[in-house]
């Protein structure tokens, strides 16, 4: 995108750039759950479209973009209580993995929003990018 370009057409280059990946990242993130991705991803751009208007583009739009995202999505998920699971429902010696639903991506953003933003970063991008 060069600097002559139009503000306008290079606003809409990025979001033609960004929109695809922006929504990948988040929906691995939400758990299955595709309202809660799309409504983050549109959020995360509304964002942009304020910020970047008053302070101007950042150099990696996408990647701010998915830090907008990703703290969106944890203050979402941190909102949400947990549901209470008794112990004998667990299968401790089953697959480790657990299942990608939205009540599963809930369980694991509450737990990380308990850690320090630091420590649940380095678990998030460890097990989820």
């Amino acid at each position: 995108m060069s600097r002559s370009e139009p503000l306008e057409e290079r606003w809409i280059d990025v979001y033609r750039d960004t929109i695809a990946p922006l929504y990948r990242f988040v929906s691995r993130r939400a758990g299955g759950d595709r309202e809660l991705a799309e409504d983050v991803t549109q959020e995360a751009w509304l964002r942009a479209v304020a910020a970047w208007g008053r302070k101007g583009m950042p150099a990696e739009p996408l990647a701010w973009l998915q830090t907008v995202a990703r703290n969106l999505l944890w203050n979402h998920l941190r909102r949400q209580r947990p549901a209470v699971v008794p112990p004998e429902c667990l299968d401790l010696a089953g697959d480790p993995a657990p299942p990608a639903t939205p009540a599963a991506a809930a369980l694991l953003h509450f737990g990380l929003g308990r850690l320090s933003r630091a420590r649940a970063r380095l678990l998030e991008a460890f097990y989820l990018d």
